[in-house]
């Protein structure tokens, strides 16, 4: 399903502030329900990492290929329940969550001042992602469950991620993709998520695919998908 219309009811900026200042406390606890592949989005980006650096180290004379060193964003952490997995699978990393939420990034505070993996190699920015945090600098920019309800701002949000990435590296999605059900396709507009199919074209057009899935969840009800992406350029 393709559609290039507006969500009915887009928000703005304030009005997700509202929503996860009631959500917060709560994500954690409910959304592992029905946010299938984001530990496996994770998985695949460290393979491809790893091939990249295997790469390099062979073309640079080297044994020892490795991941340490790396740049590596998520817009829209959240709750930082995925900066602590990146943590721990990347280790020596330097990692970077940015949320426009501050409801979320307090319970992503709280969580590693806990210690979760690595912790101290973790910077918290609250700012929406427009624009770059740090043009050119970045190894992967993750977006999980978050460009779904950039509306307006997925496109700019994806732009960011392409200047904010270095040539050849990679941009990791996993979102909700599109619902046959249109109740169900308003039920999640009430809840600022649009769910019409445009988000793996807009990926496309901008990065070289290298994984690319689209998978039923709940019987059909919906669909979801698991996108790696390569900045053209290396």
């Amino acid at each position: 399903m393709e559609e290039t219309g507006k969500m009915d009811g887009a928000c703005g900026p304030d009005a997700l502030k509202g929503y996860y200042r009631l959500h917060a406390r709560i994500y954690d606890a409910t959304r592992w329900t029905f946010l299938f592949g984001r530990s496996a989005i994770v998985s695949e980006a460290e393979r491809h990492l790893a091939a990249q650096a295997l790469c390099g180290a062979q073309g640079a004379g080297s044994r020892t290929p490795g991941l340490a060193g790396l740049s590596i964003l998520e817009a829209g952490c959240g709750t930082g329940r995925n900066l602590g997995m990146l943590a721990r699978r990347f280790p020596g990393a330097r990692i970077v969550g940015v949320d426009l939420c501050p409801s979320m990034l307090a319970v992503a505070r709280r969580r590693l001042a806990r210690g979760e993996g690595g912790c101290a190699r973790v910077e918290l920015r609250e700012q929406a992602y427009d624009a770059p945090v740090q043009a050119g600098s970045f190894d992967l920019v993750l977006f999980s469950y978050a460009l779904s309800m950039f509306n307006p701002g997925f496109e700019q949000a994806l732009d960011a991620a392409f200047r904010d990435l270095k040539p050849g590296g990679l941009l990791a999605v996993v979102d909700f993709h599109d619902t046959p059900a249109r109740a169900f396709e308003r039920w999640m507009g009430m809840n600022h998520v649009r769910m019409q199919g445009h988000l793996l074209s807009q990926a496309k057009a901008r990065f070289e695919p290298l994984v690319e899935r689209v998978v039923p969840a709940f019987g059909g009800l919906w669909r979801y998908l698991s996108f790696i992406g390569s900045r053209p350029g290396r």
